[in-house]
């Protein structure tokens, strides 16, 4: 079966309708322990790119899409464990505690993933950016595994990249307007219920005869007393308005 590969030219181009979402242990399981034990991918979609290179707006790929790339740490100090994070305009900052990747069947960790933030400038005076990125590496066994792994081809001559190096890096831009647009909805909401209960109710005379077409009648008083009072069929003057009784109540309106 021909294996698929849809990197070009160091970014991912997925055919219409498609998305590549993986879950954590997806990523740490299918692609990154694959990729440092040189076994083949489900399909060639992460690009190798080494991160700090490069700013990461510069990095290839859609700035508006989660960003997948396969990337080896560079240590900053010979003698130490840190890695160096500094790119061309500023540098990546460690934020919060690594989480413990774990496999759904059978809870095994598998992975750690660090997640950093991008900063302007100099540490540490540099300015705090939306930039985030999510970094995955094995969890400490299966570093163990590829380093005898890796013992065992020095033994037999092979030349091999040190294996446990290898991370995989996600890169996003953190997006706050959902927050605002919160904020600006409830705002308006408050608006809106504040007018409703300032309004006073209005109420129009329909029976009035002589205005018929003016509806822009003043709001009754507080009282609750509309204008119009009934007069029964014994107070009629007429025998016209004491049949029209029996059939409709007449009304007049005071004077």
């Amino acid at each position: 079966m021909e294996k698929l590969n849809f990197v070009k030219n160091g970014a991912v181009r997925l055919p219409p309708g498609f998305r590549f979402h993986p879950t954590d242990e997806e990523l740490v399981v299918q692609y990154l322990k694959r990729k440092v034990f040189a076994c083949p991918l489900p399909a060639s979609i992460i690009p190798e790119v080494d991160v700090c290179k490069s700013d990461p707006w510069d990095l290839p790929g859609d700035l508006d899409q989660e960003r997948y790339f396969f990337s080896t740490r560079e240590a900053k100090y010979p003698n130490g464990n840190r890695s160096n994070r500094a790119t061309g305009s500023g540098y990546w900052k460690a934020t919060g505690i690594d989480k413990q990747i774990v496999t759904s069947k059978g809870n095994q960790a598998v992975g750690m993933k660090k997640t950093l933030v991008f900063y302007r400038g100099k540490p540490p005076h540099g300015t705090r950016t939306d930039w985030i990125m999510h970094e995955y590496r094995l969890a400490s066994t299966e570093t163990a595994a590829c380093n005898a792994l890796l013992n065992k081809n020095s033994i037999q001559g092979s030349v091999a990249v040190p294996m446990e190096n290898w991370v995989l890096c996600r890169i996003f831009l953190k997006k706050r307007s959902t927050k605002n647009e919160e904020e600006n909805m409830q705002f308006d909401n408050d608006n809106r219920l504040s007018k409703l209960r300032t309004t006073k109710p209005v109420f129009y005379d329909f029976m009035t005869k002589h205005r018929t077409t003016d509806l822009n009648l003043a709001p009754s008083s507080s009282s609750g007393s509309s204008g119009i009072t009934e007069v029964s069929c014994n107070e009629s003057d007429d025998h016209e308005e004491s049949s029209s009784c029996n059939s409709f109540p007449y009304f007049r309106r005071k004077p």
